[in-house]
């Protein structure tokens, strides 16, 4: 499966979400409709998967996490950004290339205003739990491979410089330091 089969995959279940917002049920509704492809097909998603994972592996969306959730850990910023391709294809691209544009999502704006953290590690399971559900057994091993880029060192600061994050994702730091 190319990644943008993958991505239709979560369209179409976005698409049939009651609330497309609800990640968690994005998730579940993906998994069913993997789950009907043939076995090399859901193998292959796999690799698509882990290949979104990694180009969002960077220092400014982590920064981004951690002011959204009040803190993040790897596990954390790895369901963060299975909440995050959850959201589909054009909203991980803006947010990719430019994380504070996650102040501009009214997800983002309500979870700030009830201080709910924006995770979904319902996500990574997709694929894995897509081949259970179709052929009894779990992916085979090698089913993906994934090699994280290394973080800018420009952003290696505490996070909880309020400050330093103040100036780097403005927005953000507008909905959840002030």
């Amino acid at each position: 499966m190319k990644r943008q089969q993958f991505w239709h995959l979560i369209e179409t279940a976005r698409a049939q979400a009651p609330n497309p917002d609800d990640a968690g049920d994005v998730a579940r509704r993906a998994t069913s409709q993997l789950a009907t492809r043939p076995a090399g097909e859901i193998v292959a998603a796999q690799q698509a998967l882990w290949d979104l994972m990694a180009d969002s592996y960077t220092s400014p969306l982590w920064a981004a996490a951690y002011l959204i959730n009040g803190g993040c850990s790897d596990d954390g910023f790895d369901y963060f950004r299975g909440w995050l391709i959850a959201q589909g294809r054009e909203v991980f691209e803006r947010v990719v290339a430019d994380p504070d544009a996650l102040a501009e999502l009214p997800v983002v704006r309500t979870a700030a205003a009830g201080g709910l953290d924006l995770e979904c590690e319902g996500t990574l399971g997709i694929v894995w739990n897509a081949h259970i559900k179709a052929t009894g057994r779990e992916l085979p091993a090698g089913a993906f491979s994934i090699r994280y880029p290394k973080l800018d060192p420009s952003w290696n600061f505490d996070f909880d410089d309020h400050g330093e994050m103040t100036y780097r994702l403005p927005h953000l730091a507008a909905l959840h330091l002030m």
